[in-house]
C-alpha cells in the first residue's frame, strides 16, 4: 500500500518555496483516511493556485491513487 502521507509531502515539497515548512497530519478512521496539509504562509498561494485548480489537481492525484488501493483519502489544506 502507498504511503499517501509521503506521497503528499513530495507533491506539495515539488511546488512551495520554503519545502521545511511542509507538514501534513494523517488522521485515519477505518478505509477513510484524511491529511491535512500545512505550508508556510508564503506558499499557500501556490499550493491553492489560481482559483484552485492545484488544489483540485491535487486532490484528484490522491484520490486516484488512493482509489486503487481501495482507500479514500481527503486532503485538507490549512
Amino acid at each position: 500500500m502507498p504511503s499517501f502521507k509521503q506521497m503528499l509531502i513530495d507533491i506539495a515539497k515539488s511546488i512551495v518555496e520554503f519545502p521545511d515548512e511542509v507538514k501534513v497530519v494523517e488522521t485515519v478512521e477505518g478505509d477513510n483516511i484524511t491529511l491535512t496539509l500545512s505550508v508556510a504562509e508564503s506558499d499557500m498561494g501556490k499550493v491553492i493556485g489560481r482559483n484552485g485548480k492545484i488544489a483540485r489537481a491535487i486532490r484528484l492525484l490522491m484520490k486516484a491513487s488512493a482509489n486503487n488501493a481501495g482507500k479514500r483519502v481527503n486532503v485538507e489544506i490549512r
